[in-house]
């Protein structure tokens, strides 16, 4: 079982950025496909972004498509999630998943990490 822990969280105003980073430890991410989900209070847990194994494919959630940026580094064992224009609808916990398979739904998801709020501010 993989331990992710994910940083960069905090609070921005809305048109700033952000990137938040997830470390993997005790096995691992090498050729799985990885994901960022978010959840805002009362509000159900949502894809955000996806990576394929082999970090050629990508798909981002509707609300976030043109805004942000997955990426990984798996030297590093590392996820990325590079976050602009952020906007006060963004403010959620967000999570890092290491997934059983290559779609951006909670089912598929086999790990996750504590999570790391984000606040938008207007």
């Amino acid at each position: 079982q993989v331990q992710l822990l994910e940083s960069g969280g905090g609070s921005v105003q809305v048109g700033g950025s952000l990137r938040l980073s997830c470390s993997a430890f005790g096995d691992t991410i090498s050729g799985y496909c990885m994901a960022w989900f978010r959840q805002a209070p009362g509000k159900e847990r949502e894809g955000v972004a996806r990576i394929s194994g082999s970090g050629l494919s990508t798909a981002y959630g509707d609300s976030v498509s043109g805004r942000v940026t997955i990426s990984r580094d798996d030297t590093q064992s590392m996820l990325y999630l590079q976050m602009n224009s952020l906007k006060p609808e963004d403010t959620a916990m967000y999570y890092c998943a290491r997934l059983r398979a290559c779609a951006l739904v909670t089912e598929y998801v086999s790990d996750w990490g504590q999570g790391t709020q984000v606040t938008i501010s207007s």
